[in-house]
């Protein structure tokens, strides 16, 4: 059987959404995890609306790496193709900031930053984190272009080239070792982190990655490309690429408005949450970065479409127990498990 494609938007089959309809669920977070949440709830038929503030996290990024059938996607576009996916299946993108989140009688109110309000019987999270960059001038302006994080994500782009990886903590070591793997060029910056163990050291001279003691004070850019480093003795490093290891905080606030706790780990701040994406506040689920600081985008993604999946069997649960009440109240009885029910008509 030939499976028809999504329709267009223009030809949706969801119903019109008043100001105070009560969606099936509001997804806060237009990214790969959002917005893989959204079109596996609309499949289901599922009233959705994705709140997107249109602030990426990889938006400086050229391409996306890893994701098998995209290699190399413009993130933007990323993006701009999962919204018409989601909303050729009916999914409502609405283009704001959510600014708080609060319980009701129904699930949940979102508040926007227009002043509009949207009500859902649950919550998914997917806002992502925020990348704190050591306080370097210059690496800001660089991020996601010459100055990067992941080696898997944009290694191969600077293979054979000149890599510096700035040492904040000891897991510099590791990621210089990692590099080594892409270039016989790296130098470790021991700007901050501590001293080497003497292991550290041993495996670091084996593999000919050179070090320079010292902080790092800026950045020298030539044409608009990294060019080098300097450092606080005056010293001078030639680099072609610079690896930095941010301290990941999750954009965590509706979840602490609705009672919840943020965990914090050597790497920063994150939402806790179960397999599926439930996290320990009834009615809330989490995606993505915000729940696992080390997701990629395809990562985030396959976490968006199992939260998507379990929301949707919640609010399956859910709709059926309702039914049932309502037939007991009815004064109509509800078999017993395994017996047969057999119509009046036959």
């Amino acid at each position: 059987m030939t499976t028809p494609p999504a329709p267009p938007a223009s030809q949706r089959t969801a119903p019109a959404r008043t100001p105070d309809a009560v969606h099936d669920v509001v997804v806060v977070g237009g990214g790969a995890a959002g917005l893989a949440a959204a079109v596996v709830l609309a499949r289901s038929l599922r009233t959705v609306a994705v709140v997107d503030a249109g602030a990426p996290r990889n938006a400086p990024a050229a391409g996306v790496h890893n994701l098998l059938g995209r290699e190399g996607t413009p993130p933007r576009d990323l993006v701009a193709a999962g919204r018409r996916e989601a909303e050729g299946y009916g999914a409502e993108v609405v283009a704001d900031r959510a600014v708080a989140a609060r319980r009701t009688a129904d699930g949940f109110a979102v508040d926007l930053a227009c002043g509009g309000t949207l009500h859902a019987r649950r919550l998914l999270l997917a806002t992502g984190l925020v990348d704190e960059l050591p306080d370097v001038p210059g690496l800001h302006e660089r991020w996601g272009r010459d100055v990067l994080h992941c080696p898997f994500c944009h290694g191969w782009e600077v293979r054979g080239t000149r890599v510096g990886v700035l040492a904040t903590s000891p897991a510099a070591v590791h990621q210089a070792l990692l590099m080594r793997a892409l270039t016989p060029d790296v130098t470790l910056l021991r700007h901050a982190g501590g001293p080497l163990t003497a292991e550290d050291e041993e495996r670091l001279a084996a593999l000919d990655v050179r070090t320079v003691d010292g902080p790092v004070v800026g950045l020298d850019v030539v044409d608009d490309a990294l060019r080098g480093v300097r450092t606080a003795d005056g010293g001078a490093v030639a680099l072609d690429a610079l690896v930095v290891a941010p301290r990941f905080v999750a954009r965590g606030a509706l979840y602490e408005q609705l009672g919840g706790t943020l965990v914090t780990t050597p790497q920063g701040t994150h939402v806790p949450t179960a397999p599926g994406g439930r996290t320990d506040l009834p009615g809330v689920w989490a995606a993505g970065n915000v729940g696992d600081l080390s997701a990629t985008v395809a990562v985030a993604a396959a976490a968006g479409m199992q939260a998507g999946a379990a929301l949707h069997g919640d609010l399956v649960t859910q709709d059926a127990d309702a039914a049932v009440a309502a037939r007991r109240a009815a004064g109509r009885s509800v078999p017993p498990a395994g017996r047969e029910v057999v119509s009046p008509t036959g």
